[in-house]
């Protein structure tokens, strides 16, 4: 039986592309893997050699047209001092910081990028907890001091539950 083995990468409509294509190189340092400025589309990857493309942004050609409704796209990190290093520059860079939290499973940063979608950059953490669950975190805490409090929410909540049976 077929199986999807991933997520290939998300598409964004934007009001002005080369501002978001600025915004996701710059400040995020993610690739330009591709793009036709004619057509009005830029890929980013933040591994080109591993995948294409990870991100597509697209000019969008009317207002209608905005990407809308993206609860959030987010992005991994190798480290929680990478969270911490990307907090200070998004915070230097003026981007409006939403909450930093640990899911216990992740410790992240949200964050709204120039045409207010919802990012997140997230490291993820060796316990398994019960989700959803977001507790505020400093992240100018030391590591051990974060990956604690989520250890000791694996404690606490407990495992995740697994596949539920849909309602109805």
């Amino acid at each position: 039986m077929p199986q999807v083995i991933g997520l290939g990468h998300v598409g964004l409509y934007c009001r002005e592309l080369s501002t978001m294509r600025d915004f996701y190189a710059r400040v995020l340092g993610l690739t330009i893997s591709d793009e036709d400025l004619d057509r009005g589309i830029c890929f980013l990857s933040a591994a080109p050699e591993a995948e294409h493309h990870e991100l597509a942004l697209v000019q969008a050609r009317e207002p209608g047209q905005k990407t809308q409704n993206v609860q959030q796209v987010s992005f991994k990190v190798k480290s929680l001092d990478d969270v911490r290093v990307f907090h200070h520059r998004l915070k230097d860079a003026g981007v409006k910081i939403e909450r930093t939290v640990t899911h216990g499973i992740a410790c992240s940063v949200y964050f709204f990028d120039p045409e207010d979608n919802r990012i997140e950059l997230y490291y993820t953490t060796p316990y398994k907890v019960r989700q959803p669950l977001g507790e505020p975190i400093d992240l100018d805490q030391p590591d051990d001091a974060l990956l604690a409090k989520a250890r000791a929410l694996e404690e606490i909540k407990g495992p995740p539950r697994g596949a539920q049976h849909p309602v109805g």
